[in-house]
């Protein structure tokens, strides 16, 4: 374990936010922390991972895929076949359960390329509860399928125009939401960032990833992976791959960033590579800043990756050399898109399209005999649409 008290990961993390804000978020961290390990809620955690969200998912010995690449076995940890395509709903499924136990009516959430605004809009219909989705402008323009799965559900979406109109914004914007309406409002955060409790609570909730992986990769081969491969915007899949492998020290673990145009240029995400520690969002941790020490707009191909902050805990990873990240350029992943689709028969979200790159890129320097654990964050029907319009233009 790697965290520390009150929500800190050595430097970084902690719960940088207003005071009215801070009671409301202390009173979630105590509730969590009082419920978490209880076994009914336990059960009933248990009862809609198996019955909803429809794990335990597959682990995917990808052949042709390792075949292609002339190296390791490729395995693919399958979140793309949870409902609603994504590893997305077993953090929202448990959160919205604490909400419930606190009689919370009102769920808010920021979503960047729109899988998390599902998954929270999916449980507030299940729960019975009003939803608000906050998503920059642009991402609202490239997401328009998860835009009208969300209003399908009920749930309102907000396109925030200002900014960069990206993630960073739609989180600013759930936050002013909160201090409005933190009486009756729940903040559903959807990925391992933001203050505490949220960056614990999340990796607690994905950690099934890895819990999952870990037992199934030993069942299929008797021993642990060589090295945990995953995407990385925020990082809760991310987070959720590596927990289990965190205390085994032969097991590698890589984060894929958001290289976008790749690290020499402005248009990137890559946050672990070129960022500052900064305070941003309610967290101690590296974020993209200019000259100024200001944040600076994000970018990449994939709406979920583009983001300026990364979760605090990967930041302490990275700076105590436990998890390596590595930017993998936009061209990369549209490559591993189409490779994956055409050797496998699974079209990848441009997000999971990052961590399929970056195994191809790490493939040489692992033999026949060793093994590279992939997560497949989500399936890449939302990005079908961009992606042809991106090879035809």
């Amino acid at each position: 374990m790697t965290e520390i008290n009150n929500g800190f990961f050595g430097e970084f993390g902690g719960c940088y936010v207003p005071e009215i804000i801070k009671e409301e978020l202390d009173r979630i961290a105590d509730f969590y922390e009082e419920i978490k390990d209880d076994p009914d809620f336990k059960q009933e955690l248990a009862l809609y991972l198996r019955d909803y969200v429809g794990r335990e998912n597959p682990l995917y010995y990808a052949e042709n895929f390792t075949k292609h690449l002339g190296g390791p076995k490729i395995y693919l940890k399958r979140e793309d076949l949870n409902h609603l395509g994504a590893h997305k709903v077993n953090n929202t499924i448990g959160q919205v359960l604490i909400a419930k136990r606190m009689g919370k009516k009102r769920l808010i959430a920021e979503t960047g390329a729109g899988q998390h605004g599902v998954a929270t809009a999916a449980v507030a219909a299940k729960f019975g509860m009003e939803c608000t989705v906050y998503m920059g402008q642009k991402d609202v323009e490239r997401q328009k399928l998860n835009v009208f799965r969300m209003e399908l559900m009920g749930t309102k979406v907000v396109g925030v125009k200002r900014g960069a109109q990206s993630l960073k914004e739609a989180v600013d914007a759930a936050f002013e939401d909160l201090i409005e309406n933190y009486q009756d409002t729940y903040y559903l955060v959807g990925s391992a960032v933001g203050p505490h409790p949220y960056p614990s609570m999340v990796k607690h909730f994905q950690s099934v990833i890895s819990q999952e992986s870990k037992q199934q990769i030993l069942e299929r081969e008797g021993r642990l992976p060589d090295a945990v491969v995953a995407c990385i915007g925020g990082g809760s899949n991310a987070i959720g791959s590596f927990a289990h492998y965190l205390d085994e020290p032969t097991v590698k673990l890589y984060g894929a960033e958001g290289g976008g145009k790749g690290l020499d240029s402005d248009q990137t995400a890559a946050t672990l590579n070129l960022g500052s520690i900064k305070i941003e969002h309610g967290m101690n941790t590296y974020c993209l800043v200019d000259e100024e020490g200001n944040t600076k707009p994000s970018y990449s191909i994939s709406a979920g990756l583009d983001y300026v902050a990364i979760g605090p805990e990967h930041a302490y990873l990275k700076d105590t050399h436990r998890a390596e990240y590595i930017a993998i350029t936009d061209d990369e992943a549209l490559a591993a898109f189409q490779l994956l689709s055409r050797t496998e028969g699974i079209i990848p979200a441009l997000e999971s399209s990052h961590a399929l790159a970056l195994a191809a890129k790490l493939a040489p320097q692992y033999t026949a005999d060793q093994i590279l654990l992939v997560t497949l964050s989500g399936r890449g029907d939302k990005d079908v649409d961009q992606v042809l319009r991106i090879l035809e233009s």
